[in-house]
């Protein structure tokens, strides 16, 4: 048997688990509310920790699960960010939001230093 077709055939007869089905997305704004407050993680405590521990000058975080705080984008503004990779930068801001990044499902920080920001800020 074509070992391509034995995956699809393998993937045909999985099931999804009754007991974690809570773990899915929310289906309800009451469940989406309930999500974030167990999880611990807000728009103002990534904000928070952000400016306290990168300096961050400006801080824009946009919740893009509907509520539910299980996927975030960042725009964010620190002079730490001077003369470092891309990369460099994100592992910065994953270093700093471990705890939480761990937690939510979907994090993306897009990391600007104050000069690239003036440059590239909306007018």
């Amino acid at each position: 048997m074509n070992p391509r077709h034995k995956l699809y055939k393998t993937l045909d007869r999985l099931a999804l688990d009754p007991e974690t089905t809570d773990t899915m997305s929310a289906r309800s704004d009451d469940e989406a509310t309930r999500v974030q407050a167990t999880s611990g993680v807000t728009m103002k405590v990534l904000k928070r920790k952000l400016e306290e521990g990168l300096g961050a000058t400006h801080v824009e975080i946009e919740d893009l699960s509907g509520g539910c705080g299980q996927m975030y984008e960042a725009i964010i503004v620190s002079p730490q960010f001077a003369k470092k990779t891309t990369l460099a930068r994100h592992r910065l801001v994953n270093s700093t939001l471990k705890e939480e990044i761990a937690a939510i499902h979907a994090w993306t920080p897009k990391c600007h230093t104050p000069e690239e920001w003036e440059k590239k800020k909306p007018q």
